[in-house]
């Protein structure tokens, strides 16, 4: 085979394990929701909640570190930040499904506007994280695979919404830590 025809098949092959995850995510993510019945794996899971705010905070901070070094053309630095970004919120994931699969949510008490506010930003960074996955692993592989004029596009809409996302999650945390059991 030819070198064209390899990236053509590598292409192909990474949209369509693209376009499974950015489906299978969010779906994993709705479901666990409807378990009730929930694995007993032990008290060290109640401290997953911290540690994914802890990869939030991480996040945020790479995302906009790494937008900063890429305006002043550290372009290794900002491949660092990205990766960086992405490992974390690959790890956020699973945590974040091991803590959900194990423990029952946690309701808000609070009353009045906050209570608008919390839930303003729950299902804001709930919707924006599960819109967000295709464009992060597009944005990941047009970098990786230094397709910039596409990867640029991409990251206009792609860094403000997983910005958003991240920041979000903390906040939510938060709000919502007092509460925890």
């Amino acid at each position: 085979m030819t070198t064209k025809t390899n990236n053509t098949l590598n292409t192909k092959q990474s949209d369509i394990v693209i376009k499974i995850l950015s489906v299978a995510i969010p779906i994993v993510v709705a479901l666990l929701f409807g378990i009730r019945q929930k694995i007993d794996m032990g008290q060290w899971t109640k401290m997953l909640p911290h540690l994914n705010a802890i990869l939030n905070s991480l996040t945020s901070l790479c995302l906009l570190a790494g937008y900063f070094v890429v305006k002043n053309k550290k372009i290794d630095l900002h491949k660092k930040l990205m990766t960086a970004s992405f490992i974390m919120g690959s790890i956020f994931l699973i945590s974040y499904v091991l803590y959900h699969l194990t423990n029952p949510s946690t309701p808000y008490p609070n009353e009045g506007f906050i209570k608008i506010v919390y839930y303003f930003m729950l299902i804001s960074h709930v919707v924006l994280a599960a819109v967000v996955v295709p464009f992060v692993l597009y944005a990941m592989y047009y970098g990786i695979t230094s397709q910039i004029s596409k990867h640029k596009k991409i990251v206009k809409w792609t860094w403000p919404i997983w910005l958003y996302v991240s920041v979000s999650g903390v906040i939510v945390y938060v709000m919502i830590s007092p509460y925890y059991h």
